[in-house]
């Protein structure tokens, strides 16, 4: 048993005695009151308070116990209930009646997501023989602006757990979370040539999301680096840069520009950037920077390319801070991610434009399973498992 099986096992654990729990109130309010009113033989007469008081005081200890250890379970092992929930949990859990509303909406949460993370398990059971993310090339995951990749907060949330369930093997890129991506580009090319040196890799398949990917075709530029590169899949990459950027940047004076720089610079360096450099990373993601550099940097051949987008529904659908910005970025890049705009995703032989029923949408966050969240109608997990899967079927 993996720890994740062991994780809803205990989930569905505490689901249970919070069940057992509600029956048990409902049982004990029932017998109190029918016992008091002598209808229950066998049981103290109803002017013996003594006995009585001792009897609730023992049904009140015994449920008590069943609710906080279920709560405890329940609290520790979901991923779904987020802090949120958490919060509201406690926030009613002493005012009547909206404590047992409160009560119900964590059951569904949680009982929904026992229901679905033991089906994924059930299924990564039964095609674990055919191991269909085992390409001929191992995979790098390249990481977007402003974040890194550390070991124990992973970018990529549960995808790359998923994909080696499935037999797939996963490095990462490690470069700048703040620079030029120029200068990126240069870092990734580096750790192309250690990856298939260290590992007597020939190739490997990228998937960048966001700015990485266009780290990535300045990477492929660089060198013979093209010639260790299978497949490049680019996922919510503002290609064509974002007009909200251009606006936001030529509003902002330079000393503004430059104040804020220096407090971005300051906490990326405390977070493992050695040369964080805000400002260059910024001005490489306009449209006005992109439209430069696609008439530079040109697709290598030998190289498949391909890329992924998605759109938020509406801005509400989506987890702060995207869900203020993407009226921002409405307006100057129309239908977009939250961050970029839907005309900036394409680039490369095959596009797929992702979304969903309803005012959920995807955000640019959701693509790389920032929050953990299972989407109705979008598996991000499942999605990166068959996209691997075309890329071994296309002998990648």
């Amino acid at each position: 048993m993996d720890k994740e099986e062991k994780r809803i096992k205990k989930l569905k654990a505490g689901n249970i005695l919070l069940f057992v729990f509600l029956a048990g109130c409902v049982t004990a309010v029932i017998f109190t009151i029918l016992g008091l009113m002598g209808k229950i033989p066998f049981v103290p007469d109803r002017h013996l308070w003594g006995k009585w008081i001792l009897i609730i005081l023992a049904e009140v200890l015994i449920l008590a116990s069943i609710f906080w250890i279920g709560i405890y379970f329940v609290y520790r092992y979901s991923v779904q209930l987020g802090i949120r929930w958490r919060i509201w949990g406690i926030a009613v859990g002493m005012i009547p009646i909206a404590h047992l509303v409160m009560l119900f909406i964590i059951l569904s949460i949680t009982t929904k997501e026992c229901r679905v993370e033991q089906a994924k398990i059930d299924l990564n059971r039964q095609r674990a023989p055919y191991m269909i993310c085992r390409t001929k090339y191992p995979l790098l995951l390249v990481h977007g602006v402003f974040f890194r990749d550390f070991r124990f907060l992973n970018y990529w949330g549960r995808i790359p757990g998923e994909l080696e369930n499935n037999g797939a093997t996963v490095f990462y890129g490690n470069q700048q979370s703040a620079e030029s991506v120029e200068s990126c580009g240069k870092e990734l090319a580096g750790r192309i040539a250690e990856i298939c040196a260290t590992y007597g890799c020939e190739k490997v398949n990228v998937i960048a999301h966001s700015k990485g990917g266009l780290d990535m075709r300045a990477a492929l530029n660089i060198g013979d680096t093209a010639s260790h590169v299978a497949s490049l899949t680019t996922i919510n990459t503002p290609h064509r840069g974002c007009e909200f950027a251009d606006y936001l940047l030529g509003k902002i004076g330079p000393k503004q520009q430059a104040a804020v720089a220096k407090t971005y610079n300051t906490a990326l360096k405390k977070l493992g950037d050695s040369n964080p450099d805000f400002l260059a990373a910024v001005y490489d993601l306009t449209a006005g920077s992109c439209a430069k550099f696609n008439e530079t940097v040109q697709n290598v051949p030998g190289v498949f390319y391909q890329s992924v987008g998605s759109k938020m529904n509406v801005a509400r659908g989506g987890r702060f801070p995207l869900n203020l910005s993407t009226y921002l970025v409405n307006y100057f890049d129309g239908p977009n991610d939250g961050l970029v705009g839907e005309r900036s995703f394409a680039w490369g032989e095959k596009y797929r434009f992702l979304t969903v029923r309803g005012s959920r949408g995807i955000s640019h966050g959701d693509m790389i399973d920032l929050n953990r969240e299972n989407i109705d109608e979008f598996d991000v997990r499942e999605f990166y498992v068959q996209l691997v899967y075309d890329l071994k079927n296309r002998g990648f």
